[in-house]
């Protein structure tokens, strides 16, 4: 009997109607962790743009050159991002979603907690920035292992016909985490003044993440794995020739890889040039308020987290393929527009800027995770989306802000960071056209046509006796 034929079975067959029970505890349990890695992961990134070029890098010869060097010791979390997903999803894909979501909260927490305790540069010199990049490589490695986990104890358990829409929530989360992350600095700079937010004031938002990484730990203790999962892992056990993980996926599925990438691509530099290098260039060229940075971040952050899983829902129902595409089409444009926008220095002009262009990446970045774990068979899933997905970041999220500093620098004008923006969505589209449509797709359809090409029984269709 083939996959796709099978008579609908409670908690297992995901392509009915309804909403399996338990889906929006898993949804919660899901985002709660996410909202908690990625409020510490970008953090770092506003923290980075506004204080870290004073505190740990003080002798560089401009503030750009010193936002630059901030700028590096952020990208060591994108270099560390890729070693935790090969070191997470082997984990993942032998032992489940659950446990390797439960060590990477801790190791993350941890990271963020003591980077607020770190004397500066006139303290202990050349030791900050040094034990800096120590702590920033291991919350890299911890949030490198998060996403695919994340995602797809969310898409594992989500109905076939709205999987785009329920893994997209995990996705929203990261707005949520971003939006917590500028809340707490933007009150920390308001009620502050200025040395005291530089000597102190920015460490709370640090040492805060303490309390939410507590509560995301204990409600990730109360999910359970998917039953796909688990079938495939019995038959992994069970079947000692069939192979899983990460050197099984970069082997049998190198096309998917590359296509993850392809897709991730523009995306991930969109979100940092809108994010990160959006405060360099108003801070810096312009002089604008810190405060008025961060009310403009926190309301389109807002907007960001309502619009994804309506777009998750949209490509439920016209596909994957053309909203990933209107996304690259579109975020193409942007800074063509945006930067124009910003040397207006009118806050709702600037506030309308940064919203447009986090609803343009959520056009791509909604659907993510569904079009990613509709790729790979459950076997090495977890492998699978964390190398397409953290690898990327190597070349695109964590250099963003770097290049396009360095090129406003050299150039003194936002058209050249226009045009890098614009060759990366041009390669993220075409990425897009080379992949089939998946929207509706069985995740056991998935992973019958796996075991039919390298000829291996299907999961969970053995004779126990």
């Amino acid at each position: 009997m083939s996959v796709s034929s099978r008579p609908a079975r409670p908690g297992r067959d995901q392509g009915g109607s309804k909403t399996p029970a338990g889906l929006k505890k898993i949804v919660a349990a899901s985002m709660i962790g996410t909202v908690v890695e990625w409020y510490e992961f970008f953090l770092y990134a506003t923290a980075a743009s506004l204080v870290f070029g004073i505190v740990f890098f003080p002798n560089a010869d401009t503030p750009l050159d010193a936002i630059i060097a901030a700028f590096l010791t952020y990208a060591v979390g994108f270099v560390a991002r890729p070693l935790g997903g090969i070191f997470f999803g082997q984990v993942g894909d032998k032992l489940g979603r659950k446990h390797t979501l439960q060590v990477t909260i801790i190791l993350v927490g941890v990271a963020t907690f003591l980077m607020g305790c770190l004397p500066g540069f006139e303290t202990i010199g050349y030791w900050a920035p040094a034990l800096l990049v120590v702590l920033r490589f291991i919350q890299g490695f911890a949030v490198g292992g998060e996403w695919g986990g994340a995602v797809l104890l969310v898409a594992e358990h989500s109905p076939n016909h709205s999987r785009g829409f329920w893994s997209s929530w995990p996705q929203s989360a990261v707005p949520v985490g971003n939006l917590l992350a500028t809340v707490v600095l933007l009150t920390m700079s308001s009620i502050l003044p200025e040395d005291e937010f530089l000597a102190w004031g920015w460490r709370v938002a640090f040492w805060l993440s303490a309390i939410i990484v507590v509560i995301g730990y204990y409600i990730r203790t109360h999910v359970s794995e998917a039953p796909i999962f688990l079938e495939a892992r019995e038959q992994v056990e069970r079947e000692q020739a069939i192979s899983y993980g990460v050197f099984e996926v970069v082997k049998k599925y190198p096309r998917g890889i590359l296509g993850a990438m392809g897709l991730r691509f523009a995306e991930n530099i969109l979100y940092y040039i809108i994010v990160s290098f959006s405060i360099v260039y108003l801070s810096q060229v312009h002089e604008y308020n810190t405060s008025s940075l961060l009310l403009a971040l926190l309301i389109a952050h807002v907007v960001h987290f309502l619009v994804i899983p309506q777009v998750g829902r949209i490509s439920d129902r016209f596909g994957r393929k053309p909203v990933y595409l209107a996304g690259a089409v579109l975020g193409a444009s942007w800074a063509f527009f945006a930067f124009p926008m910003f040397d207006t220095l009118n806050p709702v002009i600037i506030i309308l800027a940064v919203t447009i262009g986090l609803c343009f990446h959520a056009l791509m970045y909604s659907g993510q995770p569904a079009i990613m774990a509709e790729m790979f068979p459950t076997r090495m899933r977890y492998s699978g989306v964390s190398l397409g997905y953290q690898v990327t970041s190597i070349l695109a999220g964590s250099l963003a802000p770097i290049i396009a500093t360095a090129i406003l620098q050299e150039t003194g004008s936002w058209f050249g960071v226009a045009l890098y923006v614009l060759a990366a969505c041009v390669l993220t589209a075409i990425a897009v056209l080379t992949l089939r449509e998946t929207r509706g797709i069985s995740l056991r359809e998935v992973d019958a046509q796996d075991a039919q090409r390298h000829g291996i029984p299907v999961a969970g269709t053995a004779d126990h006796g």
